[in-house]
């Protein structure tokens, strides 16, 4: 067994834990750094996985979030494929896959999501695809190569995303959308028109308020809108799964699915933090818990339980903001992300297809949505944090 001595372990290689390890060593930690992953690689970007790297105009080389260098140079030691199994709180030690046991002072539980498949007929196929990790990039990459029709289930933003560029490596795609529009709940109405008038732009066929009812041999789709559909390609977009199970078997407090954290990232267990998607952290500003999962949340949060891991007494506090890119558009969102009364949607004319959400409840502003409007972006962010009324 390795002596814990002052050693910080993160469970997990996604951006928190990544994060984490820099801004320990940035805040001044001295002991030893120790990532456990089950991945096989070194901690890699996900957001090009259903843009650039899946249309084939960026390659492996371009994914690590760091080279080898950075972690030698940190004196951060990362263990590939070799996931917790066991985790003993009291003792805060944990046992991985290969039959190590490792003990810590301070630890980062940082296990992020993965894809969830809908409880009906087919969706556990070999053939159907999900998207998350490099390997299922890959998978669907060489999919893509030999097929002539896709079906997409789910519109949210990697179901967008992934659907544009499928479409764009000459495959017809269909994207089987179980709301009014587009992201209708998250964003709103008039959001959802413009998001999919961007995909039928791009040659995305799309069945809006479609439920998917079976998939057939990994290939035949069944829906309650259209009853059958022969496509070469599956791939289910339909949201993710915080990965609690093994806290949850050690005893940390969850809460909605995820792991209970404070504003400064600590769980129910001393000396044990939480962050990214597998967390529901306290926000000062926002005054309450608040469910992100988002990519760059995902790294602040890593940054304040890392830094707080070797002594800070850093907390968080900004309103959660987002990119995606939907083809060559770019939408920018800041937010709460736990609901609104009010959106409002407002145009400009240079360039001009650029507009702004603004949305709202009970007259405070809880968040800003932006294409080609980059100072509404900005000033909307420091809106939602400040609770100011809506503009």
């Amino acid at each position: 067994m390795s002596d814990k001595g002052d050693r910080f372990l993160i469970i997990g290689s996604g951006p928190s834990a990544v994060s984490a390890a820099r801004a320990y060593r940035d805040a001044g930690g001295v002991g030893e750094v120790r990532i456990l992953t089950a991945d096989g690689e070194l901690p890699y970007a996900r957001p090009p996985l259903s843009k650039e790297f899946l249309r084939g105009e960026a390659g492996d080389d371009d994914l690590p979030l760091e080279d080898s260098s950075f972690y030698r140079e940190r004196e951060i030691q990362v263990s590939l494929a070799d996931p917790v199994t066991e985790w003993d709180l009291a003792a805060r030690t944990v046992r991985t896959a290969s039959g190590e046991t490792v003990g810590y002072a301070r630890c980062l539980y940082a296990t992020g999501a993965e894809p969830q498949r809908p409880p009906i007929p087919g969706a556990d196929h070999p053939d159907v695809c999900t998207l998350r990790s490099a390997r299922s990039a890959r998978e669907l990459r060489t999919a893509a190569e030999g097929a002539r029709s896709a079906v997409v289930v789910g519109a949210g933003f990697i179901g967008c995303e992934a659907a544009v560029s499928l479409s764009r490596l000459g495959v017809q795609v269909t994207t089987c959308c179980p709301e009014p529009v587009p992201q209708h709940g998250r964003l709103g109405a008039e959001a959802g028109v413009e998001i999919l008038h961007w995909l039928k732009s791009e040659g995305v066929s799309v069945l809006t308020g479609t439920k998917l009812l079976s998939v057939e041999a990994g290939y035949r789709v069944r829906t309650d809108f259209v009853p059958l559909m022969d496509t070469d390609l599956v791939l289910l977009a339909t949201g993710v799964k915080p990965r609690v199970e093994l806290a949850e078997k050690a005893g940390l407090t969850t809460a909605q699915g995820r792991v209970a954290a404070d504003e400064q990232m600590r769980t129910s267990a001393e000396g044990v933090y939480a962050a990214g998607d597998v967390a529901l952290a306290y926000n000062v500003a926002a005054g309450r818990p608040l469910l992100v999962e988002h990519w760059g949340e995902a790294e602040t949060m890593g940054e304040i339980a890392g830094a707080n891991a070797a002594g800070a007494q850093r907390t968080w506090h900004n309103a959660p903001g987002f990119w995606t890119v939907i083809g060559d558009r770019v939408l920018k969102y800041a937010a709460w992300g736990d609901g609104f009364t009010e959106a409002r949607l407002t145009r400009h004319d240079d360039p001009p297809d650029a507009f702004t959400v603004w949305y709202g409840r009970d007259g405070v502003t809880v968040g800003v949505l932006t294409h080609e409007a980059d100072d509404d972006y900005e000033t909307g962010a420091e809106l939602v944090a400040r609770a100011a009324p809506l503009p």
